[in-house]
């Protein structure tokens, strides 16, 4: 997996322009997991209040959560409050994913909220095996008729409930798969999918990886951001479904990268 950092290797002189500022917050934020309004306008050469409008900014786009007096680094999610965050757009994505899954074959679901919603409504497979490392997942498909639900095993990372580590991943790439359908902790038009987990973003690769389409669903609350963690890459994708009408002038920098829809 490719790694990138965003820590700005120059000599911190004068004002800088915003953009520079944002990299070298982030930068501290990767770095240190968390930075101070005060450190970093002595550092940048700036006033405090543009460190303040460049936390509001960078918070704004899903980058890092302010603190009293700075920010923090943002961390991964817990299920139960995924789950809630934009029900309705979830289920929109969800809808527009069924007519993709096929009755036949092997296909992997991941361990997201979209993608349960996804479980609960499948119906109508005749002789259809489903690989997750999502313990609720699991739970939705199992006993559905044509339905064969295979749990991947491994390790539940407390803050997300998604099973990890190197016993998912190795049971994760044993299955040749029809479809992998995925989703995204953040999705930018440049930098691809990304994760707020790297264990997250490891199982999603061997999905991806062991499959003949890629199919990655975010609703458009994700769009325009980015996570911690590189993701998929944009080549690794087959069509990218969000809850917005594919015509919408918010996907018009993904139709470059990717199929929408």
């Amino acid at each position: 997996m490719h790694e990138r950092s965003y820590t700005v290797h120059v000599t911190i002189a004068g004002n800088l322009a915003s953009v520079a500022r944002h990299e070298w917050i982030l930068g501290r934020l990767t770095d240190q997991g968390t930075v101070t309004i005060h450190d970093a306008a002595a550092a940048l050469d700036v006033s405090e209040m543009t460190i303040r409008r460049d936390l509001l900014e960078l918070e704004a786009n899903g980058m890092l959560r302010r603190t009293r007096g700075g920010a923090v680094a943002l961390g991964p999610t817990g299920f139960a409050d995924r789950d809630r965050r934009g029900a309705r757009a979830k289920a929109r994505v969800a809808t527009k994913l069924l007519p993709l899954v096929p009755e036949t074959g092997a296909i992997a679901l991941d361990a997201s909220s979209t993608m349960l919603r996804l479980a609960r409504a499948l119906e109508g497979a005749r002789d259809l095996t489903v690989l997750t490392n999502g313990l609720e997942t699991f739970h939705a498909l199992s006993g559905k008729p044509g339905i064969r639900a295979i749990l991947t095993g491994g390790e539940i990372d407390p803050r997300t409930g998604s099973l990890v580590g190197p016993v998912a991943v190795r049971a994760a790439g044993t299955f040749l798969l029809t479809t992998a359908f995925v989703s995204a902790a953040a999705v930018h038009p440049a930098l691809g999918p990304s994760e707020a987990a790297l264990e997250d973003a490891e199982i999603k690769q061997v999905f991806a990886g062991c499959a003949a389409a890629v199919v990655l669903a975010a609703d458009h609350s994700k769009l325009d951001r980015r996570s911690l963690t590189v993701g998929l890459q944009w080549s690794d994708v087959s069509t990218f479904v969000t809850d917005l009408d594919p015509d919408d002038a918010r996907l018009d920098s993904y139709r470059a990268q990717v199929a929408v829809s």
